[in-house]
């Protein structure tokens, strides 16, 4: 092939050559609580994704789905009582067992 016609072409790049050409460089900062971030750190590292991992997947799954990847709803005030009440300490069974709970409730 000639040196002309070489210099013409296009190089073909590879899908991670692609990737790393395009820099991930847009910023995200939220607030967490220490323990949330902890925690969720934890999780995510036992299944071998990093914060930034898990950040991108949920902001792709927002993007496909053009929503959030989850139903979010606001709670009625049945909901909204009985999650205060749960948050007290108020209006709780204990139960010294599934079964015995699953007894209770008829199951």
């Amino acid at each position: 092939m000639s040196k002309k016609l070489a210099a013409k072409q296009t190089p073909v790049l590879t899908n991670a050559a692609r990737r790393s050409e395009t820099a991930k460089t847009g910023m995200i900062r939220a607030r967490v609580s220490p323990e949330l971030k902890t925690q969720a750190e934890a999780i995510l590292a036992e299944i071998g994704l990093s914060s930034s991992d898990a950040i991108r997947m949920f902001y792709k799954q927002v993007t496909l789905r053009n929503g959030l990847p989850f139903e979010a709803r606001i709670p009625n005030a049945t909901t909204r009582k009985a999650l205060r009440d749960a948050e007290a300490g108020r209006n709780m069974t204990d139960y010294a067992s599934v079964d015995e709970m699953f007894k209770d409730l008829d199951i």
